[in-house]
């Protein structure tokens, strides 16, 4: 219980620490810039490391898996309109945890929790993944001994990267990052439109016309997809720091558009451009010898170096809680920070696979937070499954779907990873 408390005050400091309209703007005198600034913190919530997978993710399953992309991004809007709906049933819920508590008891919470944290675990593995797969493709001779141990090409990156990140994990107050992540909306402008850049105008071109369906890359394609909207467990949070929550589904409604267009434009321009050549990150088909890619591939590499003690911080306070009583110390919180960091490293070094493990939280994590956990909530603590009508079996259905994707997601995932061991 005191981790969870610790969690919701990390999110109070990292998503509300940007809201204009809680500080000097009123919302009421200025709905339209509170509107604005409200809902650029939701989308850079929302976007992120997603955007560079979309169009491997649509090579996977061809063009008609967009419809996919779009499918997923009503679903998910509207499994956050049901979030803001389970908040309103109770005033005291105050994070998702609180929401899965309110459901199903402490059983509810543990679930929401692990579910949460493993996502957070993975997603900052992955950006390890990340930094040495684009910094290997920028400096190629790369290698060093390290004890005795031949250190090379990605590895050495992964390793490199950690431990410029390291320092940052010890910080307590994490407001100075917390303000350099809120970057994402830009970094994502940035990324497309040097992506477009080369495309257009540094001979790569967009003369690609892929597949128009591969049902064996769908199980992928859906899970990449379902992984670019996994932002719901911060939704509460962000329902909760606002001056007028009345303006959460406007708010919800400008932060999907703006990233299913993001997402969509990266997708098709990446297909056109590499065809189902395109690599699980795009920027490691870019030609580096082109600044517009050289701006490109250094603004993918800022983000997660920020982002990474942003989302293990709820791990370490859910950690360091459990053991509060015993060991409260600065020196065993730098232990445990640590140990955490160095444990993403031996899992990123054990599975490199970027596209693979993204594609892993996607079907597993993703669809689990971000569409079955709602729907389910949402039915208990409103007592609609109780009544048969239109909303309690279309929201059956979704949950019948999610669970569905997310078996043949994380199947498909864990015989794809398995291959490349």
């Amino acid at each position: 219980m005191e981790g969870e408390k610790q969690q919701q005050q990390y999110y109070s400091l990292t998503i509300p620490l940007l809201f204009s309209d809680e500080k000097e703007t009123k919302a009421e005198e200025q709905p339209i810039a509170a509107l604005t600034n409200t809902a650029t913190t939701a989308t850079t919530t929302t976007t992120g490391v997603g955007i560079l997978s979309v169009p491997y993710a649509l090579a996977s399953g061809g063009w008609l898996s967009l419809l996919l992309l779009f499918t997923i991004a009503i679903s998910t809007f509207y499994t956050g309109l049901l979030i803001k709906k389970c908040m309103d049933a109770d005033p005291t819920i105050r994070s998702y945890p609180d929401i899965g508590d309110r459901a199903f008891g402490k059983k509810g919470r543990i679930i929401v929790s692990v579910v949460m944290n493993v996502e957070l675990y993975l997603v900052a593995t992955g950006f390890l993944i990340l930094e040495g797969d684009n910094l290997s493709n920028l400096l190629p001779e790369m290698d060093f001994d390290l004890y005795g141990i031949h250190v090379g090409g990605k590895k050495s990156f992964v390793v490199i990267v950690a431990a410029i990140i390291l320092p940052t994990i010890w910080l307590n107050n994490l407001s100075i990052l917390s303000y350099i992540s809120a970057s994402g909306v830009l970094a994502s402008v940035i990324i497309v439109g040097s992506i477009l850049w080369v495309g257009a105008f540094d001979g790569v071109g967009f003369q690609e016309k892929g597949k128009l369906v591969n049902w064996s890359g769908i199980p992928s394609a859906i899970s990449l997809y379902a992984f670019c909207y996994c932002a719901h467990p911060v939704f509460p949070t962000l329902y909760t720091s606002m001056r007028n929550q009345h303006q959460f589904s406007k708010v919800l409604l400008l932060c999907f558009v703006f990233c299913t267009i993001t997402y969509s434009s990266m997708a098709v321009v990446g297909y056109l451009m590499f065809g189902s050549n395109v690599e699980s990150q795009i920027t490691l088909n870019l030609p580096t010898d082109k600044i517009s890619s050289r701006v490109a591939i250094c603004t993918t590499l800022v983000n997660p170096i920020a982002k990474y003690a942003l989302m293990v911080t709820p791990i370490v306070d859910t950690i360091e809680a459990r053991f509060l009583t015993f060991y409260n110390t600065r020196k065993f919180s730098i232990l445990i920070r640590t140990v955490l960091v160095i444990s993403t490293v031996l899992v990123a070094l054990a599975l490199p696979f970027f596209g693979y493990l993204m594609s892993l939280v996607g079907a597993f994590l993703s669809v689990t937070a971000s569409i079955t956990l709602p729907c389910l909530c949402y039915l208990k603590i409103s007592g609609a499954y109780r009544r048969l009508g239109f909303e309690s079996v279309f929201i059956g259905f979704i949950v019948f779907v999610g669970i569905l994707v997310a078996v043949i997601g994380t199947y498909t995932s864990l015989v794809d990873i398995s291959r490349q061991l």
